[in-house]
């Protein structure tokens, strides 16, 4: 039997099709976010929620236009996550069949550029949640003492 990185290659099809059907989905709660009263183009005629928008200075107010923005970009950027692995998975089944590279240049070039986009996507979201945690000990007036990387222990 096939394998690609010691897990058979049917496998990798089953979790390509558990793939497709989730992003099938969010696409599908991205869909309907778009077509309500609540999508960006209709909340605010230059397609995004804009502070102004939920009145005066008080927190629940900007808690509620951050939460807004950040959600709808995590569905997106999960549609669109989503996308690239069924891609990659599927080159990946094409490589396990033979040997990855007997995989075409176009192939090749197409599943690295989907692995550094992975790796991108994940940097910028390890950096929003700790560009979160701080703005929230901010808020509460935390903050004082040492942080720790959630990567290594360290402390700053």
């Amino acid at each position: 039997m096939p394998m690609y990185g010691g897990v058979p290659d049917k496998d990798l099809e089953v979790e390509a099709e558990s793939l497709k059907t989730f992003k099938t989905r969010v696409d599908s709660v991205l869909t309907e976010l778009e077509t309500s009263a609540a999508s960006k183009g209709k909340v605010s005629a230059e397609g995004g929620v804009h502070r102004a928008a939920f009145g005066g200075n008080f927190n629940e107010a900007d808690a509620l236009f951050k939460q807004y923005n950040r959600v709808h970009t995590l569905l997106t950027t999960l549609s669109q996550t989503l996308n690239d692995q069924i891609e990659a998975m599927g080159i990946a089944v094409l490589g396990s069949k033979n040997d990855f590279e007997t995989l075409d240049d176009d192939q090749k070039r197409r599943f690295w550029e989907i692995q550094a986009r992975s790796e991108e996507r994940y940097e910028d979201q390890r950096q929003d949640r700790r560009d979160r945690e701080l703005e929230e000990k901010a808020r509460l007036g935390e903050g004082q003492g040492k942080d720790t990387d959630d990567r290594t222990g360290d402390f700053d």
